[in-house]
């Protein structure tokens, strides 16, 4: 068990993909206008990181190692079409908002790096839980830097006032231009708490 919960908690915080791997980081500055579609395109890579794991894992014996990219991404792409319809059929409204960056999912880093370096050298279990620790933590990062634009930039969460009135929100923090500033604050951020767990576990 205590090998399982550091298998998926390195996700969360000490290899965030988006806080301290900066991969992906083309959704974080994109979609994440509102809490709701940084939740949505967080808990969609989840889904995708996780299942494209434990399939990779299942497969590693039977891939050529000269073949072993394109197999890979052919799973991703059979994964993320899946989402997609889901999406489309159930949430419409999401799946609009969301747009091309939706289909963009199949080439996200995070997920073919996982499958490279994690999946294919592991079992099914391990695999499994890596994929939801780093799908986890991608969606947690997603969340954050969504409710921080969303209630700086337009004064709301999930669509529902929580500034006064009066609150004159600043565009920047709608724009990606103000997105990216405040990930690179959040990197800092997460970056100084990483080092201070390191040097609380030497």
């Amino acid at each position: 068990m205590k090998e399982i919960w550091s298998i998926y908690s390195k996700g969360l915080v000490l290899e965030n993909p988006i806080f301290v791997l900066a991969l992906s980081l083309c959704p974080a500055l994109a979609v994440t206008s509102t809490v709701l579609n940084a939740l949505t395109m967080g808990l969609t890579v989840l889904f995708v990181i996780t299942a494209n794991n434990v399939s990779v894992s299942l497969i590693r014996n039977l891939v050529n190692p000269k073949v072993r990219v394109p197999v890979y991404i052919v799973s991703i792409a059979t994964i993320v079409t899946v989402a997609q319809l889901v999406l489309q059929a159930y949430f419409p409204l999401l799946y609009k908002a969301l747009g091309i960056y939706l289909a963009l999912v199949v080439v996200f880093a995070i997920i073919l790096a996982r499958a490279e370096v994690y999946a294919s050298k592991n079992n099914v279990v391990r695999s499994f839980f890596d994929g939801l620790g780093m799908g986890s933590g991608f969606a947690l990062a997603m969340v954050l830097i969504g409710a921080i634009r969303e209630i700086f930039g337009s004064g709301t969460f999930l669509g529902v006032h929580v500034m006064p009135a009066s609150y004159n929100a600043p565009l920047m923090f709608i724009l990606p231009a103000g997105a990216f500033i405040l990930i690179g604050y959040l990197i800092g951020g997460v970056k100084i708490i990483v080092q201070r767990m390191e040097k609380a576990r030497a």
